[in-house]
């Protein structure tokens, strides 16, 4: 497998079930939002996933962030883009080993797991159906030179309305560089930091239960 990951099968028995891909923030682990899963719909295979370059202390990074006087804070955009693809090529490797269905992949990133979620929706089009973006933003500097207007991705946008790791002016571009897409969104914020409220849990959950 391209990642280390945890999973938990679905609850019900299922030929293809649907599939939940979960992408942790910049120094977290697998464990993170696998603590949502026991709460998500039965019929999911939910499949967490454990970021490629380790941090130490248990923490691991899609991505290094750099800090110099000149850059201040500044992404490494190259680990980025190579992070998305071994992303993608580990979707397809769940897909084949649990058999799930090909039309209903989900990608719930939180932070730097959202970033490269908007990311691999542009760069594999139509790979995932539906992606929740929870705490992150749409960095165009990862989305190809052309936008495949085949996509038909759907994505659901949350974020704290005084997170001060990633401002939500950051966030509030998304759904407008979405809707000149045409691309289906439903944007929301909640009155906290860089987290994700319970009344934010329960939004996102029932908008994944209306898509399974």
């Amino acid at each position: 497998m391209s990642l280390q990951y945890i999973v938990r099968e679905p609850k019900t028995s299922n030929v293809n079930p649907p599939l939940l891909i979960l992408l942790h923030g910049y120094g977290s682990n697998e464990q993170d939002l696998f603590s949502f899963a026991e709460e998500l719909p039965e019929e999911l295979l939910i499949v967490s996933a454990r970021a490629p370059f380790d941090m130490g202390y248990g923490g691991y990074a899609w991505y290094a962030i750099n800090f110099d006087s000149v850059n201040g804070k500044f992404s490494d955009l190259t680990q980025a883009a190579a992070s998305v693809h071994t992303i993608a090529s580990f979707i397809d490797e769940i897909k084949e080993k649990y058999h799930t269905n090909p039309d209903k992949t989900f990608l719930l990133g939180f932070s730097q797991g959202a970033i490269l979620s908007y990311a691999l929706s542009f760069t594999y089009p139509n790979k995932v159906q539906h992606v929740v973006a929870l705490s992150g933003y749409l960095n165009e500097e990862l989305l190809p030179a052309e936008i495949d207007h085949a996509i038909t991705t759907e994505y659901y946008i949350s974020h704290g309305t005084v997170d001060q790791v990633l401002p939500v002016d950051w966030a509030r571009k998304a759904p407008v560089l979405l809707n000149r897409l045409n691309l289906k969104n439903e944007y929301s914020e909640y009155p906290v930091g860089h987290g994700v409220a319970p009344q934010n849990f329960y939004s996102f959950k029932k908008w994944i239960e209306e898509r399974l």
